[in-house]
């Protein structure tokens, strides 16, 4: 498949609300450094590259981007680069973004970050780096304790009837926190770790997802089994190499197309700050697994959970 044809609608579209988003998004943790803006002494990513990657990005087809204001480096900030390669951003494009943990300007992850004066400040500062007057999408990220969640979630439900934010969403939840939410404001859309051998509660968030017709939007589903590192250089699971022989794709596309496969909510955003990583995690869109395929898939995920 050459690259002038790919697109990230191939994976078909889905709704946060109001809002058209093809399934296959990006990830932008992994642009202000390599390894990602978590990654503590990891190299800053360069510049152009970065800036490079969002406009492909959008080029191919993407345009649902997830970012928060703590994905940032000493000299690159994810939403600074977003602001800096798109603005004045094309019809179309969602931008979401994650509030809940902070870190202040060393790195480090700030204390009481989640209070509902602290989640004011962290939707302004996103507002400000993305230069918006509004936010497509913020996700209530769960850090540590979950003590006051009600609370937490109701002042980013008093922003959006501000007009501040569109849409809410969740992050690193489990089901109890989606039915306590929805009892505030819309959920539309749930952020969670998950990819082949997924814990088994993953699966019941899915699913709960599913049947309420709410986004479900993986988090390092490129990682392999249990792994919150980035994408390696193999594979270590035979049943993924098979696969990926066999339909002539790489390790990390059929992770992709396997995740894409666990039903039309389920939504895709891997990160990367390489075009050329970026352009196969699109094609990954196009794949569409063989019945023993993605039963052998399917067997390892079980297996593995």
């Amino acid at each position: 498949m050459t690259t002038n044809m790919i697109n990230a609608a191939d994976a078909g579209t889905w709704r946060l609300g109001d809002l058209a988003v093809n399934r296959l998004g990006f990830g932008a943790m992994r642009l202000p450094q390599t390894g990602g803006a978590l990654v503590p002494d990891a190299v800053p990513r360069d510049r152009g590259q970065a800036v490079a990657v969002l406009r492909r990005a959008v080029e191919l087809g993407v345009n649902h981007i997830d970012t928060a204001a703590f994905y940032f480096s000493p000299l690159r900030s994810a939403n600074e680069l977003i602001n800096s390669a798109l603005s004045p951003y094309p019809d179309g494009l969602v931008i979401a973004t994650k509030v809940g943990p902070a870190r202040d300007a060393s790195g480090r992850w700030a204390e009481h970050a989640m209070t509902p004066e602290a989640l004011r400040a962290q939707v302004e500062e996103n507002l400000r780096q993305l230069g918006r007057d509004h936010l497509d999408l913020v996700n209530l990220r769960i850090l540590g304790s979950h003590d006051r969640f009600a609370e937490r979630f109701g002042a980013l439900a008093e922003m959006r009837r501000a007009g501040l934010i569109r849409h809410l969403g969740l992050s690193n939840v489990r089901p109890h926190h989606v039915a306590e939410a929805q009892a505030i404001a819309p959920v539309v859309c749930v952020q969670n770790p998950y990819g082949i051998g997924a814990f088994p509660e993953q699966e019941e968030v899915r699913g709960l997802c599913e049947r309420q017709g709410i986004a479900f939007v993986p988090f390092y589903s490129l990682a392999g089994t249990r792994r919150e590192g980035g994408r390696s250089g193999g594979d270590d699971e035979p049943a993924v190499g098979a696969v990926a022989r066999e339909l002539g794709a790489s390790p990390a596309q059929i992770r992709l197309a396997w995740t894409l496969h666990q039903g039309p909510h389920v939504l895709a955003i891997p990160g990367t700050g390489d075009l050329a990583h970026l352009e196969q995690n699109v094609a990954a869109a196009a794949i569409r697994l063989p019945g023993e395929a993605l039963a052998a898939l399917d067997a390892l995920h079980r297996r593995t959970a």
